[in-house]
């Protein structure tokens, strides 16, 4: 919805040193001698609307200019402060409702709130995509299939992308996953720690027969040698337990040493079979040794141990069987972006036929309208071009007879440009609640300064506009009217903004006439201007 601004208040800024204004909807005229301050409310605008901060602006004697504008909806229901401070010294700072923001921000927000149109300010309806959008606006032109149209390519697009590039490299892809995930099907790794199991057998193999001597030299040592020879460790200790057997202080000890008998039996056994048992196997010691190295292998390729290279396997199998979904879904997408690229182009079509059709009735339109505004040589144009939908919208003026037509930009001066502004705003009814002109009137008068007049008292039927002007016939048209002047106090100078009633309207009118507002004939001719104002104005 769009909002008007109800006030705007600006301290230390120039000449201005504080003041509020109280603005209404409809047309709004800012008037006044030349210098009393007028530019500088536009000013103030600018820097509302992000503009360039010049410390050179802030008041002698102050530390900061602050600018600061509310602006509420037409139902009243939302409101939108914007303010903006320039140092004397330092960075400018920017708020947006209370809270501060960078600069740009600030521009953003303001961007939709209002429209300036003066002196090297015009900060929409020059960019190209800003004519672009208001030749859709006139001719109603429905850019939303296209748009749809374009998103639905650009998602199909996406996913062929997620799906992993194009049919090539998918099939690469396949090819190295199945190649790496076979291989590590055929080493048929069951148990992680395997190569620790085996590197066991493998030092057993490798140092058999020095295995089974050592074991029965220990045997030896646990048995005896038989016959005359010494008797072994168990021998040994069954003596020791028969010595402390039968005396009770002595039974936990003798417990403990048979025991330890139980024991060395034990261990008599195993070293036995090692010796009975363990036998040089070279061809189980070679295929030890490869396994061992067939496993090396598989974990310098996919993994520092044999859990990672059993986990990469699983993945590998899974992203193939994603990629064989993948690849039956890669030939159905081809076919879906192949017919949403058609969809894509029949809509660009449309479109671009559109604009062509509307450009040269939105651009007669303004140009009967620049006629009517002191600009009676003036020839617009808008040339739609570009592939697709045509998006390349440039409107162009020749401002004067025997100009050569140029983009809106590099046309005109400020106040054609103005005006030009003035008729387009009058064709096109999508602009923000607050239009703003300077110099609309610059090098205009008498029935072409009343035909500037009614323009923008017809334009605040639907904006609320605030005009500079120095003409009484554009300041009679307007709803309301507020004067600048300046005054001097205490040896400094400062500008007063006072609202006018009718009354006042009539001697500020008649100054602006004859620059002798006592004047009876003067005063007689701005109650004729007044009188002259459309019945319905605001």
């Amino acid at each position: 919805m769009a909002h008007v601004l109800v006030e705007l208040r600006v301290r230390d800024l120039g000449v201005i040193d504080d003041a509020s204004l109280v603005l209404a909807p409809g047309t709004t005229a800012l008037t006044g001698e030349t210098g009393a301050g007028k530019t500088l409310l536009i000013g103030a605008l600018s820097l509302l609307l992000g503009g360039r901060a010049d410390p050179s602006v802030v008041r002698t004697g102050a530390t900061e200019a602050v600018v600061e504008g509310r602006f509420c909806s037409i139902d009243g229901d939302d409101e939108i402060v914007l303010a903006r401070a320039v140092a004397q010294q330092g960075r400018s700072r920017a708020w947006v409702d209370g809270r501060m923001v960078p600069v740009g921000a600030l521009a953003e927000a303001a961007a939709g709130l209002i429209e300036l149109h003066g002196q090297h300010q015009h900060r929409s309806l020059v960019h190209p995509e800003a004519q672009r959008q208001a030749l859709d606006a006139f001719g109603a032109i429905d850019i939303g299939p296209l748009l749809s149209a374009r998103r639905r390519v650009a998602e199909l697009e996406a996913e062929a992308d997620r799906l992993g590039g194009d049919a090539r490299q998918r099939a690469r892809e396949v090819e190295i996953l199945s190649y790496q995930a076979d291989e590590i099907d055929r080493a048929g790794i069951t148990d992680p720690a395997e190569d620790e199991v085996l590197a066991e057998e493998e030092e057993r193999l490798a140092e058999a027969s020095s295995h089974r001597e050592a074991a029965a030299r220990a045997l030896v040592s646990l048995e005896g040698a038989g016959g005359s020879g010494p008797p072994g460790g168990i021998d040994l200790v069954a003596e020791a337990s028969g010595s402390l057997s039968g005396r009770g202080p002595l039974e936990a000890l003798d417990a403990r040493a048979r025991g330890a008998i139980a024991d060395l039996t034990d261990l008599a056994g195993e070293l036995r079979s090692v010796v009975e048992t363990w036998e040089d196997d070279p061809e189980r010691l070679d295929a030890v040794r490869a396994r061992r190295n067939l496993l090396h292998e598989l974990t310098r390729k996919y993994g520092p141990t044999l859990a990672d290279v059993m986990t990469f396997g699983v993945e590998a199998r899974a992203t193939l069987a994603e990629l064989a979904g993948a690849e039956a879904r890669a030939a159905v997408l081809d076919a879906e972006i192949d017919a949403a690229r058609k969809v894509v182009e029949s809509a660009e079509e449309v479109v671009a036929r559109a604009r062509r059709k509307v450009a040269p009735l939105l651009a007669d339109e303004i140009q009967t309208t620049l006629h009517q505004l002191a600009m009676p040589s003036a020839r617009f144009s808008i040339r739609v071009g570009g592939p697709g939908s045509a998006d390349e919208v440039v409107f162009e003026l020749a401002a004067n007879a025997g100009e050569s037509a140029q983009p809106l930009a590099k046309a005109a001066s400020g106040g054609e440009l103005s005006r030009t502004m003035l008729a387009l705003r009058l064709a096109l009814t999508d602009a923000p609640g607050v239009l703003v002109f300077d110099e609309v009137d610059a090098g205009v008068g008498g029935a072409a300064a009343t035909a500037v007049g009614a323009a923008l008292a017809g334009l605040g039927h639907y904006a609320q506009v605030l005009v500079v002007t120095h003409l009484a016939q554009v300041a009679a048209q307007a709803d309301h009217q507020f004067e600048v002047r300046k005054v001097e106090a205490d040896g400094r100078t400062r500008s007063l903004i006072t609202a006018l009633d009718d009354e006042d309207r009539v001697v500020e009118l008649s100054r602006m006439l004859s620059g002798q507002p006592e004047s009876d004939a003067a005063r007689t001719h701005a109650r004729e201007l007044l009188a002259l104002r459309p019945t319905d104005a605001r």
